[in-house]
């Protein structure tokens, strides 16, 4: 016997709709009384929690992006007293400020519940042992997948990133059926496996629920291919909740499950704001409807997606992230923005504000290159001092972003010029 449904998971559409109108309510008035930004916000656009009549009149409050959230940095946004918070999280800034999240003993309980269920719908079965290799710390993901797999009641092996070598020999000797990992690192794991003389589809495994970077289909089928699991998606975001925001289940594998009690979605023309219908592309939106340290009302996530209907469950679908509105870089479920390695390289005398980063796949993993020029003033610079520059700058972006970058020192001129805006980014990932 698997886990039980829990009854909003089973409910009609008009119920859902009912509590979704009522705990909307709600949370508006909670971030009205209790945030001076939302309460400032709301009336410069004109509106106050009471004009919320139905669920369309949303659509008449303020959009919220990072940029409030960098304006109120670090605690402005936080709507309960300190001596309510818990825990807190972090994710990566556009300034290098991090995006700072808080929760209450009950968001807490909340997160791990709705781990939980996203756990049980990706396939989780009672007695399983769930392999946690994602970061613990101030990332959401490490301790979001492991409360909400104690949550559910299954053993939990905290082993977090990295020590590829070690993860392969846990889990051939403690024999887990779930892992938790960025899909490309799940590849990485593999191949050690082999490298070990161990065939990875000899392996425990059953099931892999894979997040914080964005992953296409044709990676489904080579994990699928690889080891023996199902590679299942799951979707999520620091200032939402974390992890188990939204989750494929298993029976369907057609697109994530929105728990839309806890969240609720719109998808807006990244232009203009519009809401948009059901089925057409943009960008996803989402207010939350049950949080009381952070509520985030109307929170612009960037992703493009589109909302479908529900199969498995009554709850709308989104479909697998296709891309961002913004230049947001997702790196090894790293938030990177161009603008903090321009900061990082600006710092240093003898290299111009002229770059550009390369993404590439090697090995099924994420691998950044920073090619930067050299300011004329140091074309003669030699090779060590080349070098030493470049390892200057690769040890900053490390510390400063988080992520590990090959760092090339290019002669004058050796990076396009655009006319216009300049193009970054190089993307050379695989789309499809």
């Amino acid at each position: 016997m698997g886990f039980p449904l829990e009854p909003i998971e089973r409910s009609s559409i008009a119920e859902l709709r009912t509590l979704q109108l009522e705990r909307l309510r709600s949370q508006l008035a909670h971030a009205y009384d209790k945030v001076p930004h939302y309460r400032k916000k709301f009336e410069a656009a004109g509106v106050k929690p009471k004009d919320l009549k139905e669920l369309r009149d949303l659509a008449r409050f303020p959009f919220t992006t990072k940029v409030d959230l960098r304006d109120t940095y670090p605690f402005g946004m936080f709507a309960v007293p300190m001596d309510r918070v818990v825990r807190i999280h972090a994710s990566s800034g556009t300034t290098g400020k991090p995006t700072v999240v808080g929760y209450t003993k009950n968001d807490i309980a909340m997160w791990s519940q709705l781990m939980a269920r996203s756990i049980r719908a990706a396939g989780a079965q009672p007695g399983n042992k769930v392999h946690v290799s994602y970061g613990y710390g101030l990332f959401t993901g490490g301790l979001g997948a492991h409360y909400g797999a104690e949550t559910l009641g299954l053993a939990v092996i905290p082993f977090g990133g990295g020590q590829t070598e070690r993860q392969v020999q846990l889990i051939a000797d403690f024999k887990p059926e779930i892992i938790m990992v960025t899909p490309s690192y799940m590849l990485a794991i593999a191949d050690e496996f082999e490298r070990q003389g161990i065939n990875p589809r000899d392996c425990s495994l059953r099931l892999g629920i894979f997040g914080a970077e964005p992953w296409t289909d044709s990676m489904r089928r080579e994990i699928e291919a690889r080891l023996p699991i199902d590679a299942i998606d799951i979707y999520g975001l620091s200032e939402i909740i974390g992890p188990g925001v939204a989750v494929e289940c298993l029976e369907t594998k057609d697109g994530l499950t929105i728990w839309e009690d806890h969240f609720y979605p719109e998808i807006v023309d990244p232009e203009t704001g519009e809401v948009l219908p059901d089925g057409e592309m943009g960008e996803l939106v989402f207010t939350s409807l049950t949080k009381e340290a952070l509520p985030m009302i109307r929170y612009r996530t960037r992703d493009l997606t589109r909302l479908l209907p529900g199969t498995a469950r009554t709850m709308r679908r989104m479909e697998k992230i296709t891309g961002r509105s913004d230049d947001m870089l997702i790196i090894r479920g790293v938030n990177v923005f161009p603008t903090q390695i321009e900061e990082l390289i600006l710092r240093q005398a003898a290299l111009a504000p002229h770059y550009v980063l390369e993404v590439s796949r090697e090995e099924h993993m994420d691998r950044l290159d920073v090619i930067v020029e050299l300011k004329p003033e140091a074309h003669a610079m030699d090779r060590i001092d080349r070098e030493a520059t470049g390892a200057r700058l690769q040890h900053d972006i490390k510390s400063y972003c988080g992520v590990t970058s090959h760092v090339r020192i290019a002669d004058i001129g050796a990076v396009e010029r655009s006319i216009g805006k300049a193009k970054r980014v190089i993307d050379k990932r695989p789309k499809t």
